[in-house]
């Protein structure tokens, strides 16, 4: 990518790339995970694509499915499988979770009611960046495995899939917003 034209382009195209990341270990195998991702997507089309929960799974890699199986005002439970390949071999976890929809504050928090996992809890945010056009989508997750999972040898992916859920959710809100446009 010698050429500027080409480089600037790029960056044009691809500036959901622009993601940061961190990782905290924490006692007991637990395991802190947050990934935000800059967006020219908008408040409102992120934030229908992160709460049309039954339909996250069609976009939303490794996800096999998510259903609404409770929702009270802003207080809703989803049941999510996912699933892994990992060293060859086919991992898959389900989650029931308790969900509370602050949209005031862009902001999605979740903790585990039930599931494959003994701590299961995060949250995604939507920031607006001040004097910019743009958005900020964080997505910050906090999970200890159950005896049986080796927390340490997923932690890799586990990094790698909150950057590709960060993507898959900035991708499907610029196609909504392309689609609203076109009608």
């Amino acid at each position: 990518m010698n050429n500027p034209q080409e480089s600037m382009n790029h960056y044009k195209e691809n500036d959901f790339r622009t993601i940061e990341q961190t990782m905290e270990k924490l006692s007991g195998g637990t395991r802190r995970l947050a990934a935000q991702l800059t967006t020219s997507a908008s408040f409102d089309s992120l934030w229908n694509v992160l709460t049309d929960y039954d339909r996250l799974n069609l976009y939303i890699p490794n996800l096999l499915s998510s259903k609404k199986i409770f929702q009270n005002e802003n207080n809703v439970h989803l049941k999510q499988v996912g699933a892994q390949d990992f060293l060859g071999m086919k991992f898959s976890a389900e989650v029931t979770i308790d969900l509370f929809e602050d949209k005031k504050l862009g902001l999605l928090k979740f903790n585990l009611i039930k599931g494959d996992f003994r701590k299961f809890e995060g949250s995604w945010k939507i920031q607006r960046i001040k004097n910019t056009s743009k958005n900020s989508l964080i997505y910050d997750l906090t999970v200890q495995g159950c005896q049986w999972m080796p927390i340490g040898m997923i932690e890799k992916r586990l990094k790698k899939d909150l950057s590709e859920n960060l993507i898959a959710v900035d991708r499907q809100a610029k196609n909504q917003k392309d689609l609203y446009e076109l009608n």
